[in-house]
């Protein structure tokens, strides 16, 4: 689940709760050279073509779903993600998103599915979020691990640089039982800088992301993306 999609969702319901009722419904499609979750790959530094379905409502509420392919080292071989929640405005400046998001492995071998409450507070052009499992699969992490306890704390700085670029800095901190039975450290952190470039055929990202992970490295991801109304 991409992160921008909080913050969009947030900004656009909140627009909305000054006019007439309306509800929108969206897909969008892309793909990546790789898929990175909180800096890490989910496709094993490979190509991962993406996309799903969102719908709006001008009372404040959204609901969508999203698909990407992963790979795991098994016989995992897509993500299927499903979402809703609530965001708005307070004020020009400043808006909120909160919500649940669940992501499924269908064909995973063992029960890893699991599911976020998280919070989000924009505010001109930083993003705060803070997202935490609250139920997952047995598999998730064995014991002695606690498969529900991790957390993931994020900041993002976003700039535009002309009408077509912009430019982010995002932060995120991760840590958890979780965090520990996947990587044997409990916690880490991942960062990135990002430059996007919007067109009139979709959105062009090119992405610098590292961790502190033992034995991580950069790595670069090109990112394609475009939105349409259904």
């Amino acid at each position: 689940m991409r992160k921008s999609l909080y913050s969009v969702l947030a900004l656009s319901t909140g627009l909305l709760l000054t006019n007439n009722a309306f509800a929108a419904v969206s897909g969008n499609i892309g793909g990546t050279s790789n898929y990175l979750w909180r800096g890490v790959t989910q496709t094993n530094d490979a190509v991962a073509i993406q996309g799903g379905i969102d719908y709006s409502h001008d009372s404040g509420f959204y609901a969508g779903t999203w698909a990407s392919n992963v790979d795991f080292g098994n016989d995992t071989s897509y993500e299927l993600d499903l979402y809703a929640g609530y965001g708005g405005s307070i004020t020009d400046d400043l808006s909120y998103d909160f919500g649940y998001l669940y992501y499924a492995y269908p064909d995973a071998e063992g029960s890893i599915d699991f599911g976020e409450l998280h919070g989000t507070i924009t505010w001109k052009w930083v993003e705060l979020s803070y997202s935490h499992v609250i139920n997952a699969g047995e598999d998730v992490a064995a014991e002695p691990f606690d498969n529900k306890d991790m957390s993931y704390l994020a900041a993002t700085a976003s700039f535009p640089l002309t009408e077509k670029l912009s430019l982010s800095f995002h932060y995120g901190y991760s840590t958890g039982d979780v965090v520990e039975a996947w990587f044997a450290e409990d916690n880490y952190a991942d960062y990135n800088v990002t430059l996007s470039a919007d067109t009139s055929m979709g959105t062009i990202s090119f992405m610098v992301s590292d961790t502190d992970l033992s034995d991580d490295d950069a790595k670069i991801a090109l990112g394609y993306s475009y939105s349409f109304d259904l």
